[in-house]
């Protein structure tokens, strides 16, 4: 249940919250919207990532006390999968994330108002890609770790 309540986090972060805070302050024209929703998105993607990261370590730590019937080629993959999950959220939270705000805390101005062409901005948007893919892989992880409990469940 822990594992399936922080996918749908994670989920409605990635469909709604993230691109809602862009697009509402977008919408208002202000010169700096993207370094504000930037900030809101910073801060939910932090709980997001830290959720993940406990639930996956306490699922692990757990894997190998629950006494069912499910095949030892199960476990081992729900092993991996929960593995890729702790990854994917603890080096997007304590790797991606923190090089990101470093480069935002470094810059002078907002990142809306640094040329697109500026190495640190090229920098920001590829880790931005970066993190995008560490929360797809964590989250993709989870939901086959999700699958793979609910069929060990039925047996």
């Amino acid at each position: 249940m822990l594992l399936a309540v922080w996918f749908g986090a994670a989920l409605f972060f990635s469909a709604v919250v993230a691109p809602a805070a862009f697009g509402v302050l977008r919408s208002y024209g202000l010169p700096n919207a993207s370094e504000i929703a930037g900030a809101i998105v910073t801060r939910s993607l932090s709980a997001v990532n830290v959720a993940g990261f406990v639930v996956a370590l306490l699922l692990l730590a757990t894997l190998f006390l629950r006494r069912s019937p499910v095949g030892r080629g199960r476990i081992i993959a729900e092993g991996i999968c929960l593995g890729l999950v702790a990854l994917g959220t603890g080096v997007g939270h304590w790797v991606i994330a923190a090089r990101m705000r470093a480069i935002r805390a470094a810059l002078e101005l907002p990142i809306d108002q640094i040329a697109a062409d500026d190495s640190r901005r090229v920098a920001f948007n590829s880790l931005h890609g970066y993190s995008v893919n560490a929360l797809s892989l964590a989250m993709i992880a989870a939901l086959v770790a999700l699958v793979l409990m609910a069929r060990g469940a039925r047996q």
